[in-house]
């Protein structure tokens, strides 16, 4: 692919970084790019509905207020006039928050959650929000809220989720910068499927509202620098997340000698998660493949043996379940009952869990934690499959079609959110039909600009990706 700063590059497809020193240089306008990721968009989102609220009219709007501010050479953030795009369930102050379900009060929120917050100081260009399933349960683009959102690799198939149309989007160029959240793999699922890059940051890097355990927000990228520009921004304090870390300087931008970095570091390889799916044979050999590229850079790539079970992972289920079954009863009839009925089966499944039962579930998360924490303890680095399948049918709402066994392709992602490790996606080959494989890269807690060092490197490493895929009849 062209690097980032080649000016043959259509504006939607540059970097944020080489759209700023276009900004600073004035040899492009806010409104100019603003207008042809517009224009992109109108070309790709027939076919994949991943965006809400889509009002080229405001998006233009805040473009011509940065504009302004750049002719004045007073810039008002890191990513003044760059199109950004956030996940719907990201508060918006002014807009309604639905959860991807028609189940959710509509009322407008009255301020923005933090990411957002971050991204209007920095003087981002907010074009659209991005399409999720009900609640943010399911790893697909299925929903009683939006249309069913599709994969531009393949438009027979997901994107992945819960981060759905942030994943279709930065994969289908909508901009550079997109933000989602993740809780079990919500983030590096749809990049793993979508073939773009995502960072999980460590629990409380990236303030957000409301926190929950293992609950994180996160880039969505074609590159990994432009990850690590957004966390510049992200990363900064927010009082309203009681989980947040203590703000830190972080150099996000220092890339210097990044394969040069690998040599001697001791990274583990997990081929097999413990339980869920098995792992799809395509999927092994682009992480061995991986792995190979990894070793001959200088790292020492150890396996590793499995850490996660069938207990962790089904307790973790269950809490869940418990959880969204009690969501859903408090709801009123005629509410309830617009909710998707893979979620009611799922969620009503334990309706008669005693107390201890309950109990035992939640236990598990912490169980998961301490886990991983002593797996991952002996290496600077984790390396594994992000999911053990492609993309599968978009219209599933998850790769089995089981909502008694719906969590099966999240073993290798959700450890991580409960470790409050950092860990990321990036992709590492196709099968043999075209279908994008993520590699996932854990670091240890905190160590977020690591993940994001030996993301580079691997970038710089991989086989030469394929063009990004563009709107049909384009």
């Amino acid at each position: 692919m062209p690097t980032p700063h080649d000016p043959s590059l259509p504006l939607h497809a540059w970097g944020a970084s080489a759209l700023l020193a276009a900004y600073r240089n004035r040899s492009l306008s806010p409104v100019q790019v603003t207008q042809a990721v517009l224009d992109h968009i109108a070309q790709w989102e027939p076919h994949l509905c991943a965006s809400y609220l889509l009002r080229p009219e405001k998006a233009l709007e805040q473009a011509r207020s940065s504009e302004a501010r750049w002719r004045a050479d007073e810039p008002s953030g890191a990513l003044d006039g760059v199109p950004v795009t956030l996940k719907e369930n990201i508060a918006t102050r002014g807009d309604p928050t639905p959860l991807g379900t028609l189940a959710t009060d509509t009322t407008p929120a009255a301020a923005d959650a933090p990411p957002a917050a971050r991204l209007r100081e920095a003087g981002a260009v907010m074009v659209c929000k991005t399409t999720m399933p009900d609640y943010g349960m399911l790893s697909s683009g299925v929903s009683t809220f939006h249309p069913l959102t599709r994969n531009p690799w393949d438009l027979s198939k997901t994107p992945g989720g819960s981060s759905a149309g942030g994943g279709a989007a930065a994969a289908a160029g909508y901009g550079p910068l997109h933000i989602g959240t993740d809780i079990g793999g919500s983030l590096r699922l749809p990049a793993s499927w979508c073939g773009i890059y995502s960072l999980k940051p460590s629990l409380g890097r990236v303030p957000i509202d409301p926190p929950y355990t293992g609950r994180a927000a996160g880039p969505m990228t074609r590159r990994v620098a432009d990850a690590a520009l957004m966390m510049q921004v992200l990363s900064r304090p927010d009082a309203r997340d009681s989980m947040s870390l203590p703000p830190a300087q972080v150099a996000w931008d220092d890339w210097e000698g990044a394969i040069d970095h690998l040599r001697g570091l001791r990274i583990g390889l997990l081929i097999d998660a413990g339980c869920g799916l098995a792992v799809d044979p395509e999927v092994r050999d682009a992480v061995l493949h991986a792995a190979t590229l990894l070793d001959d850079a200088g790292a020492i790539v150890e396996p590793m043996e499995p850490f996660f079970t069938r207990q962790m992972l089904d307790g973790m289920d269950h809490a869940w379940r418990m959880r969204s079954h009690l969501d859903l009863a408090a709801l009123p009839a005629h509410r309830r009952d617009t909710v998707l009925p893979y979620i009611h089966t799922w969620a009503d499944s334990v309706k008669d869990m005693s107390g201890t039962a309950a109990f035992v579930a939640m236990s598990q998360f912490h169980a998961t934690r301490v886990a991983t924490v002593r797996a991952c303890n002996p290496y600077d680095f984790v390396i594994s499959p992000t999911a053990p399948n492609v993309a599968f049918a978009a219209e599933l709402p998850s790769p089995t079609n089981d909502p008694l066994r719906p969590l099966e392709h999240i073993a290798f992602t959700v450890p991580f959110n409960m470790s409050e490790q950092p860990a990321a996606s990036i992709n590492c080959g196709y099968t043999e039909a075209g279908l994008p494989i993520g590699l996932q890269i854990a670091g240890r807690r905190f160590d977020d600009l690591g993940v994001l060092r030996i993301s580079r490197a691997f970038e710089l490493l991989r086989d030469a990706q394929r063009p990004w895929p563009e709107p049909p009849n384009a």
